[in-house]
């Protein structure tokens, strides 16, 4: 078992001191030297050293020392040496530091009396303990503050004792008196605290005595009543109104940290409208008035918190919410328009509009080195509220569209995807959005950005004006044919002037050439001679966007120009009543195709052109040549069907999203029913009553039974030992957040008492033991609730071992029994959670630990084995449905995950259907941290092979 002690100090064993040179040091009268012998003993003792020739040496030499650091050295040496021996007395040799503790209570220097009365307090042995209480209780009545703190420190600590009460009988009505006339805030707050922990009743009644003056006490004070309020509320309900009014006026006072927990502890206690739009206020308060970003980033998650529970009170503050988009942190404006965004109404959307605009245009200004993240957020916020709210489209779109050739490209990407969702669901603004895009479509520098443009201008160019503007904003992009040009070409107008026979020999010196594909051609030897490498011809000034990247090789770019092409032509064919100008657009456009894949197979790019693109392309010209009119319905109108029900789908899932949020719960049919109107309401406040009308309906929605879940709670229990062996033990693990919870059940099945029953418990993985548990005497066939709190620290796979040790009266050894281990499962720490496409690639290119599992399972069916994996996993499939329709023997699917740490989960599944219906393929998780892919890796492997 490891000593217990106030100081952890590294010392290197490897050149530990020499107990002889330390015992020289300590009986000299250099204090220096001194001080640099009891550090080496000290952390000798630390390191299991024993030292006991060391102890009579301290004793004679050390304990007389007038030296303030030689005197703090000596405390931590009695601290830690052991102070019983094998059969729990107290050693005879501890009785002689009890006269020099006594004198050190009695000393004259405030500071000596101080570090003894703190030393007390880490002091468990009663008989050490027993003789020097009343120079303890004396300096209750000190002058000065910093004993009279310690002193009461010192009692609260003698009288948490196991025998402490019968040793201090009066200490409560001690330390009340203290309370009453003490000046000093500190010493007032350890006095409270000491009557919070040992004598709760007389804690209230001072308190309920000193309501008014609750406001004027200081800091550390007003902290310890709302713990008293919180504890004492959660065991008595119906005692909430005395004390939601002391929390209320303190909602007022200075300290931004009394009013931050006052805020919570209202929000715990009370579902009055009233109270929760009071801590609301307090929260915006503190955000708007706060300069550190990890306190506004707290003080979002608790709005964050309101808004689920609250939703509608916080509708009335969702300006004062979006006030801390003026920071300049990127989380903190995260997750303020994540709040916003989830408030957002007819009654306050213009509003909301409003200040996103000008934050928007905020961002042109350059000045701050993210402006392009936040400009991608603020376009994003803006898009989900012109969703929601068609209305708003028309005074947002035409500034978002200036962004179109914005630099950070994740910003214009999203632009143009809100671009061609409101074009569609605004029919009144098409026009004017397809005129903007034509005059701003020269601005696009992103290849993606316009290949999404050019499908708007295919699909909603309707009038003869707007498909000829179409035409010609592409062919002024695309810029003067052809793209390149061989130098023999080029100067083919001097070789005209040349003599004739000039040309003679060269055509009668040709021969055969290999190319590069094996084939055959002929070449002449005056070409031979002359042959340079294709060089590029330069478009017009004008000539920008669409060119130069066709130039760098991008024939996806180059398919969709030829596609935007081909429904314009078809279009232009349906409006255009003269044949020749129809004509002359199709040849035009059959030309500029036909350069896009000579460009391709031309050996002036570094790689070819891709036989995708290229097939696609030869599709178009196809189409030009000869069109039918059911190919011609298919261009014109099934891509926007298409599209149509992409947007309906996406609609359909985020209500699903919604409706699953909903708290879906019933009352029981023996519930008790609460009739308010028929309630006594003598003597209870307006906030009183709201609160009771809150908790009926509470009541008769079911919500109070997901408290009390005792169904959820036999599922985590866990047995740990034998039901053979003599000790019985089982563990209630509950998970919250970054803690563990153990409640462990121990029951003795023999027939004798116990003695030092103690539960070890050791941790495997990113987890900590905060607390081991204390020593227990059992008595025969009785039982122990034990609990222990664990910390974690990552998302990983943790595992919990220990035993339990106790002895008996009859066998001297201590009888060990081992624990089965605990296993803490991942899924306990993430949850499903959403994110854009754009952002997955992102994250999945950036992450760098991958876990790849092969696809060994019994399922046959590549849907079911997808639900299987999801509802194993607790992630989110990011791939719509109307993408997994169909049964053509592959699959493939992105999940997603969110830690309660912050970290994010990617998953990628893609299985085929084999011959034998088998399913083969493989799982890839992507992670930031080692500890998330390889467990969750785990939990696919151990999951995947059946439904189980």
């Amino acid at each position: 078992m490891e000593k217990s002690c106030s100081l952890l100090v590294y010392f290197d064993k490897s050149t530990p001191a020499i107990a002889n040179e330390i015992k020289e040091a300590l009986e000299g009268n250099d204090v220096e030297a001194k001080v640099d012998a009891m550090k080496k003993a000290v952390m000798l003792l630390l390191n299991g050293e024993t030292l006991p020739q060391l102890f009579i040496t301290i004793v004679r030499y050390v304990l007389p020392s007038e030296d303030h650091t030689v005197q703090k050295l000596l405390l931590l040496y009695l601290e830690i040496i052991e102070k019983r021996d094998a059969k729990g007395m107290v050693l005879p040799e501890m009785i002689l530091i009890c006269q020099n503790l006594r004198n050190n209570l009695q000393h004259p220097n405030e500071y000596i009396r101080g570090v003894t009365l703190r030393f007390l307090c880490r002091l468990n042995e009663v008989e050490i303990i027993e003789p020097l209480i009343p120079s303890v209780l004396a300096n209750l009545e000190h002058r000065h503050q910093y004993i009279r703190r310690n002193a009461i420190l010192a009692v609260m600590a003698i009288y948490k004792l196991p025998h402490g009460e019968q040793l201090l009988v009066d200490a409560p009505e001690m330390i009340e008196k203290v309370l009453a006339t003490e000046q000093d805030q500190s010493a007032k707050r350890n006095a409270f605290l000491m009557l919070f922990n040992c004598a709760q009743e007389r804690a209230i009644n001072y308190l309920l005595t000193n309501v008014e003056k609750v406001a004027e006490w200081g800091e550390l004070l007003q902290m310890v009543v709302l713990e008293l309020i919180r504890k004492v509320c959660r065991t008595n309900k119906g005692e909430k109104g005395r004390y939601i009014k002391i929390i209320i006026s303190l909602l007022t006072v200075p300290s931004s940290a009394v009013v931050y927990e006052c805020a919570g502890t209202l929000v715990s206690l009370s579902s009055a409208p009233t109270a929760i739009k009071a801590a609301a206020n307090t929260y915006c308060q503190l955000l708007s008035s706060q300069s550190d970003n990890n306190v506004k980033l707290i003080v979002l998650d608790r709005l964050t918190e309101l808004k689920s529970s609250h939703g509608e009170i916080m509708l009335d503050l969702i300006m004062d919410v979006l006030r801390a988009v003026s920071s300049p942190n990127l989380d903190i404006r995260r997750k303020t328009l994540d709040i916003v965004l989830e408030l957002i109404t007819p009654r306050n959307i213009n509003e909301v509009v409003l200040t996103l605009k000008k934050e928007v245009m905020k961002t042109q200004s350059g000045e701050l080195e993210k402006n392009g993240e936040y400009r991608q957020m603020l376009i994003q916020a803006i898009h989900s509220c012109a969703i929601k709210f068609p209305e708003v489209a028309s005074t947002v779109v035409h500034l978002l569209m200036d962004f179109l050739g914005d630099s950070n490209v994740a910003s214009a990407l999203d632009v143009v995807v809100f671009v061609r969702e409101i074009i569609e669901t605004n029919p009144k603004l098409r026009v004017s959005i397809i005129t903007r895009l034509l005059d701003t479509f020269y601005q696009i520098r992103a290849a993606r950005v316009c290949s999404s443009a050019l499908w708007i201008i295919a699909e909603y160019c309707l009038s003869l004006s707007e498909v000829e503007s179409g035409i010609a904003t592409v062919k002024q992009c695309l810029g003067d044919l052809p793209f390149y040009t061989d130098s023999e070409e080029g100067d083919s107008a001097d070789s005209s002037k040349k003599p004739q026979q000039a040309d003679s020999i060269t055509v009668s010196s040709k021969r055969p050439a290999i190319l590069a594909d094996g084939t055959y051609a002929t070449q002449s030897a005056a070409s031979e001679t002359a042959f340079s490498p294709p060089t590029v011809v330069q478009g017009s000034l004008s000539a920008g966007n669409l060119r130069s990247l066709l130039l760098t090789g991008d024939f996806f770019l180059g398919a969709v120009v030829s596609c935007t092409l081909t429904k314009l032509i078809l279009r232009y064919e349906e409006v255009q009543p003269s044949k020749a100008e129809v004509n002359k657009a199709s040849t035009q456009a059959l030309l500029i195709i036909v350069s896009i894949i000579q460009l391709g197979q031309s050996s002036f790019l570094s790689h070819p052109i891709d036989n995708d693109s290229q097939d696609r392309i030869v599709i178009c010209i196809r189409l030009l040549c000869n069109t039918g009119d059911q190919i011609r319905k298919i261009w014109l109108q099934s891509c926007r069907e298409s599209f149509v029900k992409m947007l309906s789908d996406k609609q359909l899932r985020e209500t699903a999203e919604i409706k699953a949020k909903a708290l879906i719960s019933y009352a029981q049919p023996d519930d008790l029913i609460d009739f308010y109107h028929l309630k006594s309401r003598k003597g209870m406040s307006q906030l009183e009553l709201e609160d009771e009308v809150q908790d009926d309906l509470k009541r008769a929605t079911g919500e109070f039974l997901q408290d009390g879940d005792g169904a959820n709670k036999l599922n985590r229990i866990l047995q740990l030992t034998g039901f053979s062996d003599p000790v019985y033990a089982e563990a209630c693990v509950t998970v919250h957040h970054y803690d563990i919870v153990l409640d462990v059940t121990v029951i003795n099945r023999t027939k004798e008492t116990l003695q030092n029953l103690c539960l070890e418990l050791a941790t495997m993985g990113d987890l900590k033991l905060v607390d081991r548990p204390q020593n227990y005497t059992l008595a025969p066939e009785s039982s122990k609730q034990i609990k222990a709190n664990i910390k974690v620290s990552s998302t990983e796979t943790g595992v919990i071992f220990g035993n339990i040790v106790y002895e008996t009266s009859k066998v001297f050894d201590r009888t060990v029994v081992v624990l089965n281990d605990i296993h803490i499962d991942i899924m306990d720490y993430i949850s499903p959670a959403v994110c854009g496409d754009a952002a997955f690639r992102t994250m999945w290119a950036e992450f760098e630990w991958e876990n790849k599992v092969a696809v060994n399972t019994v399922i046959q069916d590549e849907k079911e084995f997808l639900d299987h994996i999801i509802k194993s996993t607790n992630m989110k499939c990011l791939t719509g449905p109307s993408a997994l329709e169909g049964d053509c023997g592959f699959l493939a699917a992105n999940l997603y995950a969110k830690s309660v740490f912050g970290e994010d989960a990617l998953v990628n599944i893609s299985i085929e259907k084999q011959a034998d219906a088998k399913l083969s393929g493989y799982i890839r998780i992507r992670s930031k941290t080692q500890g998330i892919a390889l467990s969750l890796g785990d939990k696919i492997t151990l999951k995947q092979k059946g439904s189980g």
